[in-house]
């Protein structure tokens, strides 16, 4: 169907007619002209993020839902990054003539789960037009106690840096799907380049043959096996609430926490560049997945240059006290990968064998998807 037959107000009542609030903070959520929040005697958090098609994300191998959930978890992300509860979301999108309601309701269905997830309402947002393909704006409101707050500047001399999961997974998920879909435009343009061969020939026979030919491309399946974490990593990522709630009941605040979207060495000095301290980790303690390692061996890729400038992770980084040491210690999935130290010391990474090196941190590329 088309977007117009519906008409915005009708796409917006298709969408959200399923949408109930389940925060006592949402007063009055899609339906009229603003929402209606009301908070007391918590910080209201706020972050809010874009998404461009041929930038962040590429419709090639990533369908709706699945991108909607992962937009969804990213911008969530940002409000646990800061040891908050994500509750509401307002979402507007940007469409071009090419997509059709179903695709939007694909989009919601991702979203539903996301936000479900983490008992988060929808309470509005915008539908437009695009001329530039598509594009969508989020933005996440969240909550927490004053005290909780955990900000990237707070990190102290000592502190131990830590983090969740594994890292340059996503990255190497990315390189996979880059290569199928380089795999796929190179049948196609062998394709093409045969029918035009046998059009200038007027070879009937070949066309005919290259019809048949046409039905394989088609139904081209690229080759994920063995890769599928990897794959899962890149198109749908989780937001890390859940290790909030471990480091609550163990009774550790961080000093600061950042959530690792463009790699962990950018990340870490975001983190030190704040708190006017320096920092030690080790490519040793650096955890990673098997899968990831076993991709870059596949890519001829160096797995500690994935793991610190891959990005798109959403792993917590963070740093606590020392003398939480032990505590860390015994949780699952959180590994200390090092130390802050004094600002004049600089950042840095210790190497398997010892060596030091600083710390560089590619940060967020144009392009990069």
């Amino acid at each position: 169907m088309e977007i117009k037959e519906l008409g915005e107000f009708g796409l917006i009542n298709r969408l959200t007619k399923d949408i109930h609030p389940v925060n006592n903070s949402t007063i009055m959520g899609v339906g009229d002209d603003a929402a209606v929040l009301h908070y007391t005697d918590k910080e209201t958090l706020v972050s809010s993020q874009m998404f461009m098609e041929g930038v962040q994300f590429d419709l090639t191998y990533i369908d709706m839902e699945h991108l909607a959930y992962k937009v969804a978890m990213i911008t969530m992300s940002n409000i646990f990054a800061m040891n908050g509860q994500p509750r509401q979301l307002i979402v507007s999108l940007g469409l071009g003539k090419r997509f059709k309601v179903e695709d939007v309701d694909q989009f919601y269905a991702g979203l539903n789960k996301a936000r479900t997830k983490w008992n988060v309402d929808v309470v509005g947002g915008d539908t437009t037009s695009s001329y530039t393909g598509l594009a969508i704006n989020l933005t996440c409101i969240g909550e927490a106690a004053k005290e909780d707050i955990v900000y990237r500047n707070g990190a102290n001399e000592t502190d131990l840096i830590c983090v969740t999961g594994d890292l340059g997974a996503a990255y190497m998920g990315l390189q996979i799907l880059e290569r199928e879909k380089s795999v796929y435009y190179q049948q196609v343009e062998e394709y093409n380049n045969k029918v035009k061969e046998a059009q200038r020939n007027k070879d009937e026979k070949r066309l005919e043959a290259l019809r048949m030919e046409r039905a394989a491309i088609e139904g081209f399946q690229p080759d994920f096996a063995g890769k599928e974490y990897l794959i899962d990593r890149q198109l749908k990522p989780e937001a890390r609430g859940e290790f909030l709630n471990q480091l609550r009941e163990a009774g550790i605040r961080p000093t600061s926490m950042i959530d690792i979207s463009d790699g962990l060495a950018s990340e870490l000095k975001h983190i030190c560049e704040k708190s006017h301290c320096g920092c030690r980790i080790y490519e040793k303690n650096i955890p990673i997945d098997y899968q990831t390692a076993a991709t870059c061996e596949e890519f001829n890729m160096n797995l500690t240059t994935a793991a610190l400038n891959g990005g798109e992770d959403y792993e917590l980084l963070f740093t606590v006290p020392i003398g939480d040491h032990e505590k860390i210690d015994k949780m699952e999935n959180i590994k200390q990968i090092g130390y802050i130290t004094k600002e004049n010391l600089g950042t840095f990474l210790i190497t398997r064998d010892g060596n030091e090196f600083e710390l560089k941190a590619q940060g967020w590329v144009v392009n990069k998807n």
